[in-house]
């Protein structure tokens, strides 16, 4: 066993999806002992990238990508690889994007009368893990005053304190023995995401932990946004590029031109006001909706920035295979996204890779938590613990 010092900072986290939540947690330094995820094509994406990815050997071997359903999670027998490391030096965090249905606008707003809301599996794993941290990442639509009751429920569970029934009649728990350090809103684009992206994170720290330590909320790393013309440039010039010998030549340089001039001028034109950046991306979800990039404002959005919204184009060596050059490249309103290009708009490191058809990628992808958002709020975190680890050795 590592000596306690070189001892690696801990998370599990569930809802994990295609590694949004991961891979910026993992950039800020945690190193996962278990990913818990009910989709089977985001579970192998999960699996794939750890296989393979430099950086990721800890996980290689310690690492449990269970595809499952978070409610038959059941840490104490489903840590293979992990259960020893667990058992003797405790969790440092628990994570999760809990899905957003029962509080997103689209989502009909059923709160915790939706069968699809898991807050409570998340602190029923609270209790079972006790981690030193957790943090809980959901829709903006949950911080909105009609969930007022459902927060101070959360709150209540988590660190103690009064909050009302669904019945209306006053309760009190004892609490878990955390702090809810912060429940804030984060907005994507303040974190070099080039896109319209806010979501509600919550951070507690265990009381035991905390004491005399100050948690500081992630600050913006990007003044200006990053937008869409800069992130989309190298990799659209590298789709059109094959085609500017031969037959397409004319047009595919034309194209090219075309849609740079228009994203160019849109971030011109939205300078200071939060730049040219993208609409908000959603995955749809299984019940509805094939890839394309969302309703008819988002795909109005995206047409001021040269690309048409209409569905989600196949990768340049497929497009070039199948002869796909009409529908994904030379659109009146400009080229599709790839996969690539919208895991891109996502904050993704380009070297990570989705499983599954065409779709299945796509709603990965819009359903991800973005990396660089969720290694602000890790770094926030760790910062915490490595505080009260060096305060705590110097006692002991």
């Amino acid at each position: 066993m590592a000596h306690m010092n070189e001892l690696e900072y801990t998370s599990v986290e569930i809802c994990a999806g295609a590694g949004g939540q991961a891979i910026g947690l993992h950039q800020a330094g945690f190193r996962h002992l278990a990913l818990v995820e009910i989709d089977a094509h985001a579970a192998a994406t999960l699996g794939e990238n750890i296989s393979h990815q430099d950086g990721w050997s800890w996980e290689r071997e310690y690492c449990d990508v269970l595809s499952a359903d978070v409610k038959d999670f059941t840490p104490s027998e489903d840590l293979k690889k992990s259960g020893e490391l667990l058992r003797s030096h405790g969790l440092d965090l628990l994570a999760g994007g809990v899905p957003c249905p029962p509080f997103s606008h689209a989502g009909k707003q059923l709160g915790r009368d939706d069968e699809r809301d898991l807050f409570p599996r998340m602190l029923e794993l609270v209790e079972e893990l006790n981690p030193r941290a957790v943090m809980i990442e959901n829709v903006r639509g949950i911080m909105d005053p009609k969930f007022a009751d459902y927060r101070d429920w959360i709150l209540a569970r988590l660190q103690g304190g009064a909050y009302l029934e669904e019945n209306g009649e006053q309760a009190h728990d004892q609490g878990l023995g955390y702090t809810v350090c912060k429940w804030g809103v984060l907005e994507a684009s303040d974190f070099g995401v080039p896109q319209l992206r806010p979501r509600a994170i919550l951070v507690a720290i265990r009381n035991d932990v905390l004491k005399d330590v100050k948690y500081e909320w992630p600050t913006p790393t990007h003044e200006d946004p990053v937008s869409v013309a800069v992130s989309l440039q190298p990799t659209m010039y590298e789709r059109y590029e094959r085609y500017f010998e031969g037959e397409y030549a004319e047009q595919a340089r034309a194209a090219y031109d075309r849609w740079l001039d228009k994203a160019t001028k849109r971030d011109a034109e939205l300078k200071g006001k939060g730049g040219g950046i993208a609409p908000t991306l959603v995955g749809g979800s299984k019940k509805h909706g094939g890839a394309d990039l969302g309703p008819s404002r988002a795909k109005a959005a995206w047409k001021q920035l040269g690309v048409s919204g209409v569905g989600v184009a196949n990768d340049a060596d497929k497009c070039k295979e199948k002869g796909t050059e009409e529908r994904d490249l030379f659109r009146p309103d400009g080229p599709m996204l790839t996969v690539e290009q919208a895991a891109i708009i996502q904050g993704f490191p380009r070297k990570w890779d989705f499983t599954g058809g065409k779709t299945a990628q796509y709603r990965q992808v819009g359903n991800a938590f973005p990396p660089p958002v969720a290694k602000a709020v890790g770094g926030s975190i760790l910062d915490v613990l490595k505080a009260a680890r060096e305060r705590d050795q110097k006692k002991g």
